[in-house]
């Protein structure tokens, strides 16, 4: 590339002209078909999302209905916190009570339903290489960062969750109020006999879960240190975001349906029975 003078008006906008073809390792792509490393079956037509985020970071985006999300840790050392709000009536919001307690399951794996507060799936882990997360903790906050880092607003080094997911509700016109506990994907907790929790850490780089959305949601993530993260420094490693359209996986998987949990089918069946009624869509 040809290095050229930003002393001038000219060679500035000369100079930012060229970075325009450029991908980064953190940065979203515009438009996401334009990611260089497309999943496997994956058409360039089909992305919505792609974009990588760095450690301290935040990104938030509305996705449809059939939409499959896919969040890599790229290092081994990310830690995705993920908050939930349905696009077309963002009073409903993920509950991460429900999504512990209407399972049976505190442990977050492949077929795990995130469930809204209205007992509506919002979307289904379908498919999961890390095992490594956690639906008890919530992300970090300004004071526990503080206490252990030293900072934790979002122009610090050592920002905390919910700073940054008070930035990502701020910009879809939610407030502190609508900002719920969050899950967090690649950092896992145990729960010990005697109800402390430890934490196990990550499953090594490269691992992914992928989330297929139920309903339309708006998509916050948090890539940030977990509030039990034993290690002393913040060293929290990126990771990459992708997204597509897989209407043809949510119907799959709603055809399987009746040979799911009961618990399960109430849940997927009333995010359909919502949608139905608001979509004017007939179901057999």
């Amino acid at each position: 590339m040809t290095m050229t003078s930003t002393g001038t008006t000219a060679g500035a906008r000369e100079h930012a002209r060229a970075q325009a073809a450029a991908i980064t390792d953190t940065m979203p792509v515009v438009p996401a078909s334009s990611w260089p490393d497309l999943p496997d079956n994956v058409a360039g037509q089909d992305m919505t999302w792609a974009e990588t985020v760095p450690g301290g970071r935040y990104t938030v985006k509305v996705l449809a209905r059939g939409t499959r999300l896919r969040l890599r840790d790229v290092a081994g050392t990310g830690c995705a916190n993920v908050l939930l709000w349905r696009a077309d009536a963002p009073w409903e919001r993920l509950n991460v009570a429900d999504t512990v307690k209407v399972p049976w399951q505190a442990y977050l794996g492949t077929g795990h339903p995130l469930l809204s507060d209205q007992g509506r799936v919002l979307a289904t882990i379908v498919d999961d290489d890390s095992g490594h997360h956690d639906a008890l903790c919530g992300t970090s906050t300004l004071a526990g960062n503080t206490a252990k880092y030293g900072a934790g607003e979002v122009y610090s080094q050592t920002p905390a969750g919910r700073e940054l997911f008070l930035l990502a509700a701020a910009k879809h016109g939610l407030h502190a109020a609508d900002v719920a506990p969050s899950l967090s994907f690649f950092h896992g907790i145990v729960v010990e006999s005697d109800g402390s929790l430890t934490s196990k850490g990550s499953a090594g780089l490269n691992k992914h879960v992928d989330l297929l959305l139920h309903l339309p949601c708006t998509v916050a993530i948090a890539n940030t240190a977990h509030p039990l993260d034993p290690s002393p420094g913040f060293d929290v490693g990126p990771v990459e975001v992708l997204a597509w359209q897989a209407p043809g996986d949510l119907e799959n998987l709603l055809t399987g349906l009746p040979g799911t949990d009961p618990e399960y089918q109430r849940a997927a069946l009333n995010s359909e029975d919502i949608w139905g009624a608001a979509h004017f869509e007939r179901k057999a």
